[in-house]
């Protein structure tokens, strides 16, 4: 199961820019997740950043980060391993972009790393022709939709999860 591209786009319309470190989305009760995906799908992330912001989860987008180096490069590299190691996972959107991306199976091999695989978690989606999410990424947790706004956590292989917003990490 995945996430339709289009219910993001819709959410998107009630996106509003959020960008904390993860010590203050903490600080103020909620989970921070740094989120892997392409700068092509920035709808996309705006209706997932709102889907979260619902759960009472922070993301952290790099694009969004007026620190972020103009054009990327080791600095670039840096920032993205701090922010992962800071934050309480990653979330990788998958997309026809992003699954193409140079930067985002770097971004998971290092959090599956320097985290664990239990806090790297993948946001399956469809555009009602194509899913983008399988392959090796079967092995990590679901980020997948229920009824309404509830979205839960899915082990790998399991058909069951556990809402989101209760979720330890």
């Amino acid at each position: 199961m995945a996430i339709s591209q289009a219910t993001l786009k819709a959410k998107a319309a009630f996106y509003t820019k959020s960008v904390k470190t993860a010590q203050e989305a903490r600080a103020s009760g909620k989970k921070s997740v740094f989120l892997c995906h392409s700068h092509k799908d920035q709808d996309l992330v705006k209706g997932l950043i709102r889907l979260f912001a619902d759960s009472n989860w922070d993301v952290y987008v790099d694009w969004l980060d007026e620190t972020m180096p103009e054009r990327p490069n080791s600095e670039t590299a840096d920032k993205i391993k701090k922010r992962i190691r800071e934050s309480d996972a990653l979330v990788f959107l998958a997309t026809e972009h992003s699954m193409t991306s140079r930067w985002c199976p770097w971004e998971i091999g290092f959090a599956d790393e320097a985290k664990s695989p239990s806090h790297v978690l993948i946001v399956p989606t469809t555009t009602g022709y194509s899913t983008y999410g399988s392959e090796y990424l079967d092995v990590y947790k679901r980020i997948i939709p229920g009824e309404g706004d509830v979205i839960g956590i899915f082990e790998p292989g399991k058909t069951s999860g556990a809402r989101i917003d209760s979720v330890r990490l």
